[in-house]
């Protein structure tokens, strides 16, 4: 499983549009995720054995998202990632609310 669709199948259960990159934006809350950075996390006889992977979630919404940003933090945990950033801002070109939450993930090498 590549942590795309790991992510992807943990959000599901929000019932909100969650995409990879980008997203159309014809819902009034939905979520877009990158992968912006990985790193070896642990090396050993100059083979990565561990790589860490950093993503960045964006939380739109035009009402309150309070709820939502508390369940998207609890279901990525669950999953297994770890939350290191987290901010908000408002958009006004696209008159939406915006959460940027940052999660870090560690896997084995060949366990995605």
């Amino acid at each position: 499983m590549n942590l795309n669709r790991k992510i992807m199948d943990t959000l599901k259960p929000l019932g909100v549009p969650v995409a990879f990159g980008n997203y159309n934006q014809t819902a009034n809350t939905y979520i877009v995720f990158v992968e912006y950075n990985q790193a070896s996390r642990m090396n050993a006889d100059d083979d990565e054995l561990i790589t860490k992977h950093f993503f960045q979630m964006d939380v739109f919404s035009t009402g309150n998202y309070l709820q939502l940003v508390k369940d998207v933090k609890s279901l990525m945990k669950e999953a297994g990632f770890g939350r290191m950033f987290e901010s908000e801002t408002y958009d006004t070109d696209m008159k939406m609310f915006r959460k940027i939450i940052r999660f870090n993930y560690e896997n084995t090498i060949g366990e995605i």
